[in-house]
């Protein structure tokens, strides 16, 4: 990529937590890859290279909500970022037009090397060998809940719980077993000193576990920023 223009890229999740934390996370790289956009909305906004969708709390490729991201106007490649590479998803995505699957195992400059093959042409699935990762994989990035101790996996469980969803309905969005989940649920609520589902809510509502509403072109705002 020497020489040549860093690549435009959108980041998309609902929490503008999520989105930071991918930012920088790719900031070291900025010579070779440039967030243009942060959105926590499903359209992206401007022309860019690559859409880098991360899935925290957000429906999988098999729904119809993963259908706005690939339908914006220009969203570029499109690239999943994401824990659940099952093999069934990965299948979808790609059939969909979905041009890159990355695991969060993945490092940050192996993400960056990720998001420049597929600007180049190719279809990238990372790891090459899909498979349903340990319980809790290494989550680079950051999430809400992170200061008060969930990990990334027990965030999005309380995430999904305090936005209504039922044990059943979490399992389904996660691609996780029912007892995956109440294990996450059991751990979380020892974690966040609560007992009850009700308790739980109110926890997730008092610490941002809910969806924010936004959309940041990070060209408006170096500008201003260099204006002030």
């Amino acid at each position: 990529m020497a020489g040549t223009e860093p690549l435009r890229v959108a980041l998309m999740n609902d929490f503008e937590v999520v989105v930071r934390g991918l930012q920088a996370m790719l900031e070291p790289f900025q010579h070779r890859v440039s967030v243009v956009e942060l959105g926590a909305q499903s359209e992206v906004e401007q022309s860019v290279d690559v859409t880098l969708y991360d899935t925290f709390s957000e429906p999988q490729v098999d729904g119809d909500d993963f259908d706005e991201v690939l339908e914006s106007d220009d969203p570029g490649a499109v690239v999943v970022y994401t824990w659940n590479v099952d093999p069934a998803l990965v299948e979808i995505a790609l059939a969909k037009g979905c041009r890159g699957y990355i695991g969060k195992t993945v490092s940050g400059a192996e993400l960056v090397e990720c998001l420049e093959r597929v600007a180049s042409g190719e279809v990238v699935v990372e790891p090459a060998t899909s498979r349903v990762p340990a319980p809790e994989p290494h989550s680079p990035g950051d999430w809400p809940g992170r200061v008060e101790g969930l990990s990334a996996r027990e965030a999005e469980i309380v995430t999904l719980i305090t936005q209504g969803l039922t044990n059943n309905d979490i399992a389904m969005r996660t691609y996780l077993s029912i007892n995956s989940v109440k294990t996450y649920i059991r751990t979380a609520y020892r974690k966040m000193g609560v007992t009850r589902r009700s308790q739980a809510v109110r926890w997730g509502l008092q610490h941002g576990l809910t969806p924010d509403t936004m959309t940041r072109e990070l060209d408006d705002e170096a500008s201003s920023q260099a204006g002030a």
